[in-house]
């Protein structure tokens, strides 16, 4: 008979820097931060080659008002979504700590749009232009936040046998030995992936080296939206639910919303109107 395989255990340090109790520099708080400063040099790159709306300090806002839309909406997303608002009554103060964790990705999505959509109005320019512009680089913040959930040892998933299968010691209570704790399927590197590694490059690709901004305003957004929506689908198959969360008619909280996430982005592909060729790009 042979022995059963040795599957790598999870002791990775959450901190880059760590001062003393939860004070330091987290990989999740600097992830946050590579993915805004990635984002704006690109937004940047977009702008000197003339395939951007924007120009000089409007990305700067731009950016500001996206963070403000992640964080805030990433934060309200992950409570009210994930029934995170059941502990506010007796512990109010929990929605405030985020460094403990607890940002969802649909709602960080509803902040950004809401940013995208007051930003556009603002400065008057065609609000699915602009959100085109962003889905080109938001993959990247996808990317770096999953792979800072692996850091973290969180969002494990289900138990497996394949042999990069990962024995992550947060998944069991406290005390239990490692010879104990059932091997998982290590989901935040497929979500890394396909959310992350996969939709940026079809979106970069999309983005440079087509014109489906100037011809199909929104036809972008639609396939960030859509694609998103089905890696996601597919990446939920192999996490574990989230505990205490109920399911949703059978199906985990992140493939239920995702469905919604999918209509919205078919309807974006299939009804936005496109321009005929020559045309010249929105004012």
């Amino acid at each position: 008979m042979n022995p059963p395989p040795a599957y790598w255990v999870h002791h990775l340090d959450p901190f880059l820097i760590h001062f003393s109790g939860n004070l330091g520099i987290r990989y999740y708080g600097l992830a946050y931060v590579l993915a805004f400063v990635g984002g704006w040099l690109l937004l940047r790159a977009a702008a000197r080659a003339g395939r951007s709306p924007l120009q000089g300090e409007a990305i700067d806002d731009f950016i500001f008002m996206v963070v403000l839309g992640v964080l805030v909406g990433g934060r309200l997303g992950s409570f009210l979504l994930y029934d995170g608002w059941r502990k506010i009554p007796s512990d109010p103060l929990s929605l405030l700590r985020v460094w403990e964790g607890g940002m969802a990705s649909h709602g960080g999505f509803v902040g950004v749009i809401v940013m995208v959509a007051w930003f556009a109005r603002r400065r008057r320019i065609p609000f699915l232009q602009l959100g085109d512009l962003i889905v080109s680089v938001v993959p990247l913040g996808l990317l770096l936040g999953r792979l800072a959930n692996f850091i973290n040892g969180e969002l494990w998933g289900k138990p497996s046998t394949v042999p990069w299968a990962v024995i992550f010691p947060l998944s069991a209570p406290p005390g239990t030995p490692v010879d104990q704790i059932l091997p998982r399927h290590p989901s935040q590197l497929y979500e890394a992936g396909l959310e992350g590694a996969l939709l940026l490059a079809w979106m970069q690709w999309r983005f440079w080296r087509t014109d489906v901004m100037q011809r199909q305003p929104g036809q972008l957004g639609g396939e960030f939206l859509a694609g998103y929506a089905l890696v996601r689908i597919i990446g939920e198959v192999f996490r574990e639910p989230d505990q205490d969360v109920t399911l949703i008619l059978g199906l985990s909280r992140g493939t239920f919303y995702s469905v919604f996430v999918l209509v919205a982005g078919v309807a974006l592909i299939v009804f936005t109107p496109k321009k005929p060729a020559g045309s010249p790009p929105p004012a």
